[in-house]
């Protein structure tokens, strides 16, 4: 392997100096393998290249925005077109109603939509939106979904800074537990406003898991009875699954849904989407940003909107994420490692079988970024409709060579955190 990260070491050494920790958020390395790297230098298609040179094929897709490739040419050209005529104005351009209107007429429970600039923002305001329409205070979410990164719901081992009454109103439930979520009802009948749900279960560090259809039934359901909204965050999942609500697979529709990541293919943008009876309530609040209604992001909406209506995109991502489950679970079988893979195959997350401390994970998915690979050990992972047969194939001999490696020196592995 001809591989080296003399660069990205320079980089952090840089950025301990001006930014806290060298790196925050969800997109620090702290947690990963010493050699994974931190900083990127450019991205085309389904690939990434950092300061050392070194090219992966990238299976994060910064988190989920590369939906359709990075640099689209078609997205591309209508963001620079755009700019051309102006961004962030005194006014929101025309184009912001073109972004609402086709993004309405994909979503089948949508009536409206409300842009802003991160999934946090359109979670936070699903939830100003819900108490704003029932005059109630009490949010049920289920325990240890992720749904931002406000200090109501960002994730308990993150939450140093937050107050208990940040999430005081917040009362959990299990996911995929019917009965769990109706005895939350009824601890609190008279004051939920909103149930928010994930499309599946996607925690790090432990299996995904879909949902079933009698869970997400008896939400539709409950919700109904106790006059409390349905919120579906599909923030992370949206236009992976369908090329509607996610939910829509289950046949149940939500009262609001929550957007962002990719509908824009990685420009800066994230919606709320909201049935017609929650349009008055919608309208009674304040929620703004300087660079919520700034006009490039809306234009690459619209583009990339009119891709996931008019081409085969879902169906290309469906059948590359299949093939690369499929040739994964054979090598897993033949070098003798349990590898779990869960969720869906477009949005997988594997872990290993008896492997509580990650020392597997994380040498074999260092053994396949040090290949150029990009795979992540505990956070879910995503292809883009840019990934090809080819790719897979590629990405099939560099998992191959890492299970060998790994095999060969499994009993000195040592364990991934001190």
């Amino acid at each position: 392997m001809n591989w080296s990260n003399t660069q990205d070491k320079l980089l952090r050494e840089r950025a301990r100096q001006v930014i806290p920790g060298g790196m925050y958020g969800h997109l620090s390395t702290s947690l990963l393998p010493a050699d994974y790297p931190q900083y990127f230098q450019r991205g085309e298609g389904a690939r990434l290249w950092d300061y050392d040179g070194n090219e992966y094929i990238d299976y994060l897709c910064a988190y989920g925005p590369n939906l359709l490739g990075y640099r689209h040419p078609e997205i591309e050209a209508a963001v620079l077109a755009q700019l051309a005529q102006g961004d962030v104005l005194t006014g929101p351009s025309a184009v912001m109603i073109e972004a609402a209107e086709l993004f309405v007429s994909l979503v089948s429970h949508a009536e409206w939509a409300m842009f802003c600039k991160n999934g946090t923002d359109a979670t936070t305001m699903a939830m100003v939106i819900a108490r704003a329409h029932t005059d109630r205070r009490v949010i049920l979410a289920a325990q240890n979904a992720y749904h931002g990164a406000d200090p109501w719901c960002v994730p308990a081992a993150f939450s140093k800074g937050t107050l208990p009454e940040d999430r005081a109103s917040i009362v959990y439930y299990d996911y995929n537990d019917e009965e769990s979520l109706a005895a939350a009802f009824d601890e609190h009948r008279g004051q939920v406003a909103a149930v928010f749900a994930t499309p599946f279960r996607h925690d790090t560090f432990v299996d995904q898991e879909d949902p079933n259809q009698a869970y997400a039934q008896a939400a539709r359901r409950l919700c109904d009875e106790h006059g409390a909204l349905l919120v579906v965050d599909d923030v992370r999942a949206g236009f992976r699954l369908a090329r509607d609500c996610s939910w829509s697979t289950l046949n149940v529709e939500p009262d609001l849904s929550c957007w962002g990541k990719c509908f824009a293919n990685g420009h800066p943008i994230s919606a709320v989407l909201g049935a017609e009876h929650l349009r008055k309530a919608a309208s009674s609040i304040f929620t703004t940003g300087s660079f919520w209604f700034a006009a490039a992001p809306m234009a690459a909406a619209v583009a990339t909107l009119k891709i996931i209506r008019d081409s085969d995109y879902l169906e290309r991502i469906v059948a590359v994420s299949q093939q690369l489950r499929t040739g994964l679970a054979e090598q897993a079988g033949t070098h003798g490692f349990g590898l779990k893979q869960t969720g869906p195959a477009q949005m997988p997350l594997m872990l290993f079988e008896d492997d509580a401390d990650f020392r597997i994970a994380y040498a074999w998915m260092t053994e396949a970024v040090k290949r150029g690979v990009y795979l992540h050990p505990y956070h879910n992972m995503f292809l883009s409709a840019a990934h090809t047969e080819q790719d897979i194939v590629k990405t099939l001999e560099v998992t191959d060579a890492a299970f060998e490696a790994v095999k060969k020196r499994i009993d000195s592995l040592p364990p991934a955190w001190a």
